[in-house]
């Protein structure tokens, strides 16, 4: 399969106005790609716009809930009028809870699969026939670690992840089943240093944190970016969720007794937060529209 070289892409990035998206699609456009962002943050955005057209770079930004289909579609509609194709989708969009299944209410559970996982189908189920139209192109689909292996406190998330794999396991054989050299990628980081630990909800009574080592979100938007050039199939960005995968195939039960000791106490900083703290599970919020997270001290810009 061979797909075009970036600078002759247009690309899509989904979830653009902050972390993994943010610097994937200032990435794309450093290397030429005409860029369509989208969000639900429109001051991110705005900003990324114009920081992508002060390096000569050329993009252009709708303002969409992932959950909406027509919202999603209207991405795609607006990517064809301004560029006339689409040659790469890139769906990052994602929420976060932190809180114990038990204290998980059935409207925080689903709109977590809602935007998660939903939100993923509606990106893909819009992109694909513009994608296919154009005879060749990949469909890059961030989910994380916890689509192999999910991690206590985030019941909902781990749920949604497990469902992108699925769906993308059973999508990639059809196309393959068709011959459409559409390439469908699962890239799946382990913790990165990004703002969605400032955005998200939780009920731990503190503000959480990715279960070390933390890894800059550079490194995920270097490996989509390549993907989106040389087909892969799977992707686990960070070597500790090599080793977690590795250890999940080789004995579950032995992760298990891993997480119960180190899982907990781990997803916790003493920063105190409560739950009725603004957070972006239904609204956005202001002020993180950056790249990187609070733990750029402790996070690691290499992976082995």
């Amino acid at each position: 399969m061979q797909l075009k070289p970036i600078n002759q892409q247009v690309v899509v990035v989904i979830g653009a106005s902050s972390g993994i998206g943010r610097i994937a699609a200032l990435q794309f456009a450093s290397r030429g790609a005409k860029v369509v962002i989208a969000a639900r943050s429109q001051p991110g955005l705005e900003s990324l716009v114009e920081e992508i057209q002060n390096m000569g770079g050329d993009a252009t930004a709708v303002v969409a809930d992932v959950t909406v289909f027509d919202e999603v579609k209207a991405i795609v509609d607006k990517a064809i009028e301004v560029y006339g194709r689409i040659d790469t989708w890139v769906h990052n969009a994602a929420v976060e809870l932190y809180a114990a299944f038990e204290v998980t209410t059935p409207l925080e559970f689903k709109r977590i699969v809602d935007v998660n996982l939903m939100g993923q189908v509606h990106g893909a189920m819009a992109a694909l026939p513009h994608i296919k139209r154009e005879g060749r192109g990949a469909l890059i689909h961030v989910s994380s670690v916890e689509a192999r292996r999910s991690l206590p406190l985030q019941s909902a998330y781990a749920a949604a992840k497990h469902g992108i794999d699925g769906f993308l396991e059973s999508l990639r054989v059809e196309l393959m089943h068709e011959k459409v050299p559409i390439s469908v990628t699962n890239v799946m980081p382990a913790s990165i240093n990004t703002p969605l630990f400032d955005k998200a909800r939780t009920k731990l009574g503190v503000k959480p944190v990715g279960v070390p080592p933390i890894y800059q979100p550079s490194l995920v938007a270097k490996a989509i970016v390549e993907a989106a050039e040389h087909p892969k199939r799977d992707v686990v960005v960070g070597d500790a969720g090599k080793v977690i995968l590795l250890a999940q195939r080789i004995s579950p039960s032995l992760v298990d007794a891993y997480m119960a000791m180190t899982a907990f106490s781990g997803q916790k900083t003493n920063q105190p937060k409560s739950e009725t703290a603004p957070d972006n599970l239904f609204e956005p919020i202001q002020g993180f529209d950056k790249i990187e997270g609070d733990f750029s001290d402790q996070a690691r810009s290499w992976s082995l």
